[in-house]
């Protein structure tokens, strides 16, 4: 792309664009710029439809009967397997359960375990909370573990890793930059180590091409509830490489990881597999929500949408910069489309205020403390136009002065 584009490059882009007709699949409101599928995926016609053949033909009419007629004590297992396509997992590896902050919980307690004669934990200073709480939480369990981090501890990771490392617990893109870390290098960096990995793959499943098997990676956990576009609070995955499936001992024995479940024994047998990360009764109709934002994705190559997200986020940045310039924004997330995931973001020294002022116009973005103005593009629904259209209403907010105004100032809660 040579210069800064018009509207009429901007719509051609649109039109040529090989994953269009899949925006016609997801509920969006037509006065709305939705540039938060990095917080929140958008609502799909299929998830709807999910739900509604799971609640009101299999609850209703089957009841008790439909976890054997309807499937539902499998979907674990068969989702975690439709998951593990788009993250490079072959089948029996990845299992759809909990939520992200209890499995990583899960996962370290079991790296942990299968490298006994070492006691540090490895994680970023500026991780997504969740997970420096929980590896805090792990820590605090297991007499004389140690959390290092990569920003207090050390500059970087690399430096960080020696002998006495037992796991690694890293974002495979960084929740607030953006910045994308290379798998395969760090990985075998923790293997020469000794060391153990864990990618957390929150901001990555659905957004890029993803190869945890190609990597040599070891576990690997993340949400649904973002470019996987599996609703609110739709359940997290859990990746662990068959060639550690026999060593996995986790803490969280719950009957649904039992060995036999329905034996109603009273000792614990850990189950074979994957299935050793389960513990309780799943929820089945977040999970057949899942199900059908899962089931698009086999009309989606991740590699289109790869592309588009390159080109999406670098047209935001070049606009952005062309057309906002001098009112106080600074890039955050890396220039090169190659460096990022899929978002975009600029801190303002007025950048709650900003976003607030954005929100109200119809531009949802995201705040994140102390000064990050973030914006997320889900290649499934979000066009070029909505990029022209947004970075508009942004150079208006600013050139204007709008965001000043004292309403902006209130302190709610910005999504």
């Amino acid at each position: 792309m040579r210069g800064i584009p018009d509207l009429a490059e901007v719509e051609a882009m649109d039109a040529a664009d090989p994953l269009r007709a899949m925006r016609d699949r997801f509920v969006l409101p037509e006065d709305v710029i939705y540039l938060d599928g990095n917080s929140l995926g958008a609502a799909s016609v299929d998830a709807f439809s999910e739900i509604e053949t799971a609640a009101r033909q299999e609850w209703a009419r089957d009841l008790i009967r439909a976890w054997n007629t309807a499937g539902w004590f499998d979907m674990p297992i068969e989702l975690g397997d439709q998951l593990g396509r788009l993250i490079g997992a072959k089948p029996g590896q990845t299992v759809v359960c909990d939520t992200t902050s209890i499995n990583i919980y899960k996962v370290l307690h079991a790296a942990l375990a299968m490298r006994p004669e070492r006691s540090v934990i490895v994680a970023e200073g500026d991780s997504f909370p969740t997970d420096l709480y929980m590896a805090e939480s792990v820590a605090s369990r297991r007499l004389g573990t140690v959390l290092r981090l990569e920003g207090t501890d050390a500059p970087t990771i690399e430096e960080l890793v020696d002998h006495r490392v037992a796991v690694i617990l890293v974002n495979h893109v960084n929740y607030k930059s953006g910045r994308l870390r290379d798998m395969a290098a760090l990985t075998r960096k923790a293997h020469e180590a000794g060391a153990l990995i864990a990618w957390d793959l929150c901001h990555t499943a659905g957004a890029l091409p993803v190869d945890l098997d190609g990597s040599n990676a070891d576990f690997a956990i993340g949400c649904t509830y973002k470019y996987l576009n599996g609703g609110p609070g739709s359940p997290a995955f859990i990746y662990a490489a068959s060639r550690h499936h026999r060593d996995i001992r986790q803490p969280l024995s719950g009957w649904w990881g039992h060995a036999r479940p329905f034996a109603f024994e009273q000792g614990y047998a850990a189950g074979t597999g994957i299935r050793r990360f389960l513990c309780g009764t799943q929820p089945v109709l977040s999970m057949r929500a899942l199900k059908g934002a899962l089931d698009m994705w086999n009309d989606v190559d991740i590699r289109a949408v790869r592309r588009k997200s390159a080109a999406l986020t670098d047209l935001f940045i070049r606009l952005v910069e062309a057309r906002c310039g001098g009112f106080g924004l600074e890039l955050e997330s890396p220039r090169s489309g190659a460096e990022r995931g899929s978002q975009v973001s600029f801190a303002h020294p007025h950048g709650y205020q900003v976003m607030r002022a954005l929100i109200e116009r119809g531009v949802i973005g995201d705040f994140r403390a102390p000064s990050t103005i973030r914006f997320g593009f889900t290649p499934l629904y979000v066009g070029y136009r909505d990029v022209w259209d947004a970075v508009e209403v942004l150079e208006d907010i600013l050139r204007t002065g709008i965001w000043q105004d004292a309403r902006f100032a209130v302190k709610t809660t910005v999504t």
